[in-house]
């Protein structure tokens, strides 16, 4: 009964157009009322609790980070270097397409703000190439998402809450399975040139790779000082995320000077926009939250998924493919905090790595962004390459077949995630 009206109320309300946040508490407030306990003391507690929470403060900080790298040109240095460092290949754009998705997901964290970066700057450049729009515009959304895979993710920051999973080894674990899901569509673009008779580029001379280098030391800088210093507990994630923003804002007003005192009012405040969202999200999902733990779903799902606890590996998969149908409707963060708190129990029930599950959560909602009708990283690319949702599903649909497969393929092979873990993680 409990799981029925929790389904039912939260679609009712996003079906009448409500905004997530507001369904979830009408969400909790139902299933209140369903076992008899409503007090909206309660809700209003919750919904402080939700965002009263330290790691919560490394958000902030993360979008602003992303901000910076956009506006003040160590983005555009992360595609130059990719430039000469792959551009030469047949096909070569797809690959610095790739390349520099994998080095910004390692600076922002954010898939939309990577994915508006890489295609204000590569998909003009890949069409005047011949490269089909469609391709070229679907391979920068899929390659967008690997920005909450690689640290620093906001996405695992999130779940590292939610779950009472340190959000250190996360960050840490996600480093070699986004470096996969980038070989993956590595694949998946060497099967899409196959089909384009085009001429690859000259190779760039020693003197314009040394110059492409030099002038993105900076920026590549980053992603060494936030692994470094996770490894070695020099600074926590939440410590990360300031150090990130800080250096950021140092390097592009400072050294790269492409980011005005002027502007730092405009970037504060889109960054403000953006966490304020996400923090609401989160707040409201603690009053859904805390009623699936009273109203005992959890264990109501457990038992539903009975048949599956002798086998980890069916288990996985069983809960994986239920993730990917969610994540066609809902967007990362909600899909996040409403499914948590239920899969949790589950996962601890069949002894099951809590990180390594965290990970590949993950994955799966990241790659929940690029899929129809709700995809949000489909819809920005939609919007910064001026194409249509109906031509981007068309070009989107081998990348993101490939990420499919990779996301598959560590739930088969779990030493895929956590052995490079262990390397990491000390």
């Amino acid at each position: 009964m409990t799981i029925a009206v929790f389904t039912f109320s939260l679609l009712g309300a996003m079906a009448l157009g409500m905004p997530i946040a507001f369904a979830l508490i009408v969400c909790g407030v139902a299933l209140m009322s369903t076992i008899d306990m409503f007090d909206a003391q309660i809700v209003a507690q919750n919904v402080i609790n939700g965002a009263d929470s330290f790691p919560l403060m490394a958000i902030p900080f993360f979008m602003l980070a992303g901000e910076v790298m956009n506006k003040g040109g160590l983005a555009k240095r992360i595609v130059d270097v990719a430039l000469v460092a792959v551009g030469h290949f047949r096909g070569g754009l797809g690959y610095v397409t790739i390349l520099a998705s994998c080095i910004l997901a390692s600076l922002s964290g954010s898939a939309a703000a990577d994915a508006a970066a890489l295609a204000a700057l590569l998909v003009p450049m890949m069409v005047a190439a011949g490269h089909k729009k469609s391709y070229a515009a679907g391979l920068v959304a899929a390659g967008g998402i690997i920005a909450p895979v690689i640290p620093p993710s906001i996405g695992f920051v999130i779940f590292g809450v939610a779950a009472g999973v340190s959000i250190s080894k996360l960050f840490l674990a996600g480093i070699v399975p986004g470096l996969l899901l980038g070989a993956g569509l590595c694949l998946a673009w060497t099967w899409v040139v196959r089909q384009e008779n085009l001429t690859p580029p000259p190779r760039a001379s020693l003197s314009e790779m040394i110059k492409a280098v030099v002038d993105g030391f900076w920026a590549l800088m980053l992603p060494v000082i936030i692994v470094v210093g996770l490894r070695f507990g020099i600074f926590t994630p939440t410590e990360a995320a300031v150090v990130v923003a800080v250096y950021a804002l140092f390097v592009a007003t400072c050294i790269y000077r492409e980011l005005k005192l002027s502007q730092l009012y405009e970037v504060f405040v889109s960054s403000a926009v953006t966490t304020s969202i996400v923090m609401f999200l989160v707040a409201a999902a603690l009053v859904s939250s805390w009623l699936i733990t009273v109203s005992e779903i959890s264990a109501q799902v457990v038992d539903l998924l009975k048949p599956f606890m002798g086998n980890n590996t069916l288990l996985m998969l069983a809960i994986m493919v239920v993730v990917v149908i969610v994540g066609t409707a809902l967007d990362m963060t909600p899909t996040i905090l409403i499914l948590t708190p239920i899969l949790m129990p589950i996962i601890k029930a069949a002894h099951i790595d809590p990180v390594y599950f965290g990970v590949l959560f993950i994955i799966n909602n990241a790659i929940g962004l690029i899929t129809p009708p709700v995809g949000v990283v489909l819809n920005v690319v939609c919007g910064v390459s001026r194409i249509s949702m109906e031509d981007i599903i068309k070009g989107v649909w081998p990348f993101m077949i490939a990420q499919l497969i990779v996301l598959f393929a560590m739930v088969l092979f779990p030493g895929l995630v956590t052995i490079p873990a262990k390397w990491f993680g000390g």
